[in-house]
């Protein structure tokens, strides 16, 4: 580990005690004043920091948002496996459960078509960001911002001939998952294998993870796998609601 990176570890883990001045979290570190407060300014600029009028030095918002992030993906395989069960008995497709760790998207559950097809796809394996039906969903819920920093970096590898290859066409399709509430992978992934993606959201109306189910051309057209996309909705729907998430009433 970097010095630079076990000192701003070790400033966060004193701020975890409370608030502190910059005095306090030189001594406590036993780092030069100077140096605690670049690391300092640094953090602040990701919001794992902030300055109050008193100059007393607090954690960040970043650092709830990844804490509350973290329980989510704990708990959100369990709570979403009875109703991701329930989903693959009843239509016997491949259905996968995947979550943001990071800048990736991971599959944290994943239950096989009752075919004897089977796809690439593994628990623990990160989804391709430019062209899964579960990344697109979750990226979709990114503030402008992160989602720019994270399509700046993004591997745009041409997998199939439908693969979206230029950050241009992924923003375009972000904003069509925006409207819609929903996203697809039509064979962009892998040759003849069609999905659909729905978000799940937690207490904080924030997506927490997507679910998606997907399906062999040889097995169902797309024009038939779209028809499973309610049923989809409702599992991402009541998996929410056992996140904690509360669906705005319209009055």
């Amino acid at each position: 580990m970097s010095q630079s990176l076990a000192r701003a570890l070790h400033l966060l883990i004193q701020l975890g005690n409370g608030p502190a001045t910059l005095d306090e979290l030189a001594e406590s570190t036993g780092v030069h004043k100077t140096t605690v407060l670049r690391l300092l300014r640094t953090l602040a600029d990701e919001r794992f920091t902030f300055r109050d009028q008193s100059n007393r030095y607090h954690l960040g918002s970043r650092v709830f948002e990844l804490a509350a992030r973290g329980t989510d993906q704990r708990e959100i395989r369990a709570i979403a496996s009875p109703h991701l069960v329930t989903f693959n008995r009843t239509y016997g497709r491949t259905t996968h459960l995947a979550a943001m760790e990071g800048n990736d998207i991971v599959y944290i559950d994943k239950l096989e078509s009752h075919d004897q097809i089977r796809m690439f796809s593994r628990i623990g394996l990160s989804a391709n960001l430019n062209s899964t039906a579960v990344a697109k969903v979750i990226l979709a819920d990114l503030p402008d911002a992160e989602l720019r920093q994270i399509v700046a970096t993004m591997d745009f590898t041409r997998r199939t001939p439908n693969t979206i290859t230029t950050p241009q066409e992924f923003l375009a399709e972000i904003e069509k998952v925006r409207a819609q509430g929903w996203a697809q992978d039509r064979e962009e992934n892998e040759p003849s294998i069609n999905c659909l993606g729905v978000p799940i959201r937690g207490a904080s109306r924030r997506v927490v993870a997507a679910v998606s189910v997907s399906v062999p051309n040889v097995v169902l057209p797309f024009e038939e796998v779209l028809e499973l996309l309610g049923p989809l909705q409702e599992v991402g729907e009541r998996i929410s609601r056992d996140c904690g998430y509360l669906p705005t009433v319209k009055s």
